[in-house]
């Protein structure tokens, strides 16, 4: 089915099951401890051996010799693969770094071997019989210092201009220019990097934990050299991926490459210290914004320009994306940098560019208002946009940025924030408000489905798309049962498997919404089909309550299928309505904080996002959604930092001791509120993405409040006590 003009009025417009806040179907598997996760999947693979990961202990450099004499001999093993043994190994597509190293490493903890054992214990003391000696390389480990290095990104995004800004800015009444850094991140998913690999014949079998089955599904036969269709994936449940696990990672092959030369099928789970180094991260950024404005709050110019740094070949953290659409101004322009680290690979991590540029942009927008003497929320109304900056004859699609704005001022109490920074106190504590918008791009892309009508009068709904704990099995069984007139429990949903239709697969906020377009489009062929057998007219044919209706003739729906299942398979396709129009979500954060006037500990005290993100398809799973962006962005704000050794070239505090996360306690009160809204513009399902936008704009907001609470004004994430206890207001007098 193509979607290249706005969406009608259609079955999914009933609402009797797609709206609705439903509980997740899967949670009861998910709480019985019943849902099969990728290393737990004793049932399909019951005598597997297991694989350990040997990473490299320099950052750059060569293996000079490895030894895996002694690993052999150990009690257990079955094999050591290395790279002198794998057999010739491409790249796949979307790793920068190989996943398998030798002789050449190129960042620490780059698996240079895997053990394979018949217990786990025995490949874990085996493997540290490995002996591997490196030649190391000088490295650049440094974004800092890196910094003058840096180039345009080959192939990437362009530098953006639109007017004059350089004249724009030196003639404005009032300006700003300010440096803000953000820190390496990590996905830290509860669920490590885990594969169970099982060869039959020149076919191979992964049980996985993987956000894109079928982008990682041509990337392992790529990196193996074999057929893509001698190649499976299964991954019906992840915990957790947040970008982490949408490509090929070194659990995926060394598990492929130690079941064949085992000749048994091998589990491995990366280490944890293993999956900040030798998986992705989001890479560091050194951002710059100026901006200028006259003294009635109109933004004339505005500038944002972002260094990153990544691996040869890698890309840049795209942090001035949401610059070039956020607010107006007639005079602009970004610029992206470039810098080669030695670090691990820099990748996607829960709204890429957005997340790490919102940090920078909402902080400067609060830095202006103050200088013009506005009000936060006033000075982003000010500069509202309903086209986009950068082509005002493109309009979006939907844009009520305002009215989230004014919403959430409302709801939250902000007539209340402090007027004067540092000047509220409860006690011991110095009480605060901040607020930042929120903003993420909608994609739409490709997405398949099949639909079969049994003769029970079930209906099961089979893609590879996959649910890494957002509710992909709800709302995919929600658009099924609304489509075809069905209860949500008279419908199965099977994910996350490669024989199943491709679909958009979870990640940049493009999954629910595409995912159930295909269903959409796979539903309407299997209802023509229905129809048709019934001796129906499909045009006129309704469904519901588990009939057919044509002229108010009912027909049960399991007679279509009483000699036979009736089956449809479908994909959804897009025109140009993303050229026509500019397709965003929008939204507003608003965070309370206390300080401890002593001590400059903080303390978030409660949250509240408002969004407009077209049809919210299931309201549960999508405040879920919000809370758990809205969690992680204040991690970013107050502790999320992958400290770099600069000597050594690694991330140090690589596990979740020291790398620390929010928890429940740290955020008392969370609120989401969703505007009543439609994209019709988007897909059939009028929806758009939530689980990203969520994030986007917190950790600003929450910066904004430690600066209306304390008047301390910190621009280097993460917020941390040291960054502000020696410039606090004083305890008495």
């Amino acid at each position: 089915m193509k979607f290249d003009t706005p969406a009608t009025t259609n079955p999914i417009d009933r609402l009797k099951v797609v709206g609705q806040p439903t509980d997740r179907i899967d949670g009861p598997l998910k709480t019985t401890g019943t849902a099969h996760y990728a290393y737990e999947r004793h049932d399909a693979v019951p005598d597997h051996a297991y694989g350990y990961v040997v990473g490299s202990a320099i950052a750059k450099g060569r293996i000079t010799a490895i030894d895996t004499t002694r690993a052999k001999r150990a009690p257990g093993v079955l094999t050591v693969v290395t790279a002198q043994n794998a057999g010739k190994l491409g790249k796949g597509k979307f790793n920068t770094a190989r996943l398998l190293g030798g002789p050449d490493v190129e960042h620490y903890h780059q698996a240079v071997a895997v053990v394979v054992a018949e217990t786990f214990e025995q490949a874990r003391a085996a493997a540290q019989l490995v002996r591997v000696d490196y030649t190391r390389s000088k490295g650049q480990f440094d974004l800092a210092a890196a910094k003058a290095t840096a180039k345009k990104p080959d192939g990437g995004k362009p530098d953006t201009a639109v007017g004059n800004f350089d004249a724009a800015f030196a003639a404005s009444a009032v300006t700003l220019d300010q440096t803000y850094t953000t820190p390496d991140h990590s996905h830290a998913m509860m669920e490590p990097h885990a594969t169970i690999a099982a060869w039959d014949g020149d076919k191979v079998t992964l049980w996985t934990s993987n956000q894109m089955i079928d982008w990682s599904r041509g990337d392992v036969a790529k990196t193996l050299g074999i057929p893509k269709e001698n190649v499976r994936l299964v991954s019906p449940y992840i915990g957790g991926g947040f970008g982490g696990k949408l490509f090929l990672r070194a659990d995926a092959l060394l598990a492929a490459l130690g079941a064949r030369a085992a000749g048994r099928p091998v589990a491995v789970a990366l280490q944890r210290p293993l999956i900040a180094n030798n998986t992705t991260h989001r890479p560091a950024t050194i951002q710059r914004l100026r901006m200028g404005a006259s003294k009635d709050g109109k933004i004339e110019a505005i500038a944002h320009e972002s260094w990153s740094g990544n691996l040869p070949e890698g890309d840049p953290e795209t942090a001035v994306e949401q610059t070039r659409l956020l607010y107006a101004g007639a005079h602009r322009m970004t610029a992206m940098r470039l810098a080669t680290l030695d670090l691990p690979e820099g990748n996607a991590m829960r709204a890429p560019g957005e997340a790490s540029g919102m940090m920078a942009l909402e902080i400067a927008i609060d830095e202006m208002a103050e200088k013009l003497g506005m009000d936060p929320v006033e000075f982003r109304v000010r500069n509202d946009t309903q086209v986009d900056p950068e082509k005002p004859t493109r309009p979006f699609s939907q844009r009520r940025l305002v009215e989230c704005l004014r919403t959430g001022a409302s709801r939250f109490g902000w007539d209340r924030r402090p007027q004067r920074p540092g000047g509220t106190r409860d006690g011991r504590w110095l009480v605060g408000m901040g607020m930042a918008a929120a903003f993420r791009n909608n994609l739409v892309t490709k997405s398949g489905a099949r639909v079969r009508l049994e003769r029970s009068g079930r209906l099961v709904v089979e893609t590879d798309m996959t649910d890494i704990g957002t509710g992909s099995y709800t709302i995919i069984g929600q658009t099924a049962a609304e489509m075809l007139g069905l209860p949500l429990s008279g419908v199965d949903v099977r994910l996350g498997d490669s024989s199943f239709p491709v679909s958009a697969g979870s990640g940049g906020q493009w999954g629910g919404n595409s995912s159930t377009a295909g269903v959409y489009a796979a539903c309407m062929k299997l209802r023509e089909a229905i129809a048709t057998t019934l001796g129906l007219d499909p045009a006129k044919a309704s469904f519901e309550d588990g009939q057919v209706v044509v002229d108010g003739r009912r027909v049960p729906l399991a007679q279509a299928a009483a000699n036979g299942d009736v089956v449809a398979e479908d994909a959804m396709e897009y025109g140009d309505l993303d050229k026509r129009y500019q397709q965003s979500t929008f939204g507003a954060h608003f965070v309370e904080v206390r300080v401890d006037a002593a001590t400059a500990e903080i303390r978030i005290q409660r949250m509240l996002a408002v969004c407009a993100a077209g049809r919210i398809l299931n309201p549960k799973s999508a405040r879920s959604q919000v809370i758990g962006a809205m969690t992680m962005g204040a991690g970013a704000a107050l502790m999320e930092e992958l400290v770099v050794d600069k000597r050594l070239g690694f991330f140090v505090n690589h596990d979740l001791a020291g790398y620390e996360v929010p928890v429940h306690a740290d955020i008392p009160h969370q609120e989401v509120v969703f505007l009543d809204e439609t994209d019709p513009i988007s897909s059939p399902m009028k929806a758009k993405g939530v689980g990203e936008l969520g994030i986007c704009g917190v950790a600003a907001a929450v910066a904004n409040a430690v600066y209306n609470a304390t008047g301390v004004r910190v621009r280097d994430y993460p917020i941390t006590l040291d960054k502000i206890i020696g410039r606090l207001p004083p305890v008495a007098g």
